[in-house]
């Protein structure tokens, strides 16, 4: 089973053209996976490390700041969810970069700026591309890579999915980061992902 789920996972959305897969717009829980130890240079220029999250339940998004595709759409979900969930003080919100070359602290921070991101919930990290990707691929199971023909804004394909982590640091679902367009009902469909992915945020800060 837990094969299964990786592999759904890995053919989830990239950052390439909308395809019609529901798997875009609908959540996988009952995922048990520990994201691991990790060091990675926050939009503020401070080191951010696995520990620094432990007891608190987070949402991980991946984005380039220079993307043209659905990186804004993911973003501004998350946007909506640091409001949705502000009651919550112990939730936070943690964004890696897939293009860490071109994203430093200081493009990050121009990034985040635009999308009014809580400096205290919201992060926006960075590091060596090698050990961003690895940690997208290996630990949050999730696809992630350079593309041969890249056009500007459209360098890299990589999952838009969101991923929520546990008090632990164990991933425990995911969740679509942005609307299924090719859908019929892609607007309710997407809206019934988000109450989904908030549902278990709450129940498990209450854990």
């Amino acid at each position: 089973m837990r094969t299964t789920l990786v592999l759904l996972l890995l053919v989830a959305a990239g950052c390439g053209p909308r395809g019609s897969s529901s798997a875009r717009s609908s959540g996988t829980s009952d995922l048990d996976f520990p994201v691991g130890a990790f060091s990675l240079t926050d939009r503020s220029g401070r080191t951010v490390t696995d520990k620094d999250l432990l007891g608190k339940v987070w949402v991980a998004s991946f984005v380039f700041t220079r993307c043209l595709g659905p990186c804004p759409a993911v973003t501004g979900t998350v946007k909506e969810l640091q409001a949705d969930l502000r009651e919550l003080p112990d939730v936070r919100f943690v964004t890696f970069t897939v293009d860490p070359s071109r994203d430093n602290p200081d493009e990050l921070a121009k990034y985040a700026a635009k999308y009014a991101a809580d400096p205290e919930r919201w992060l926006f990290l960075t590091g060596p591309e090698a050990t961003v990707h690895a940690l997208m691929r290996d630990r949050f199971k999730l696809a992630v890579g350079r593309k041969e023909e890249a056009k500007e804004g459209d360098e890299y394909d990589h999952s838009t999915r969101l991923t929520v982590v546990d008090k632990k640091g164990v991933i425990r679902a995911t969740f679509a980061g942005m609307r299924d367009d090719a859908r019929p009902d892609a607007k309710e469909a997407f809206a019934e992902n988000l109450t989904k992915l908030k549902e278990t945020v709450r129940r498990l800060v209450a854990e």
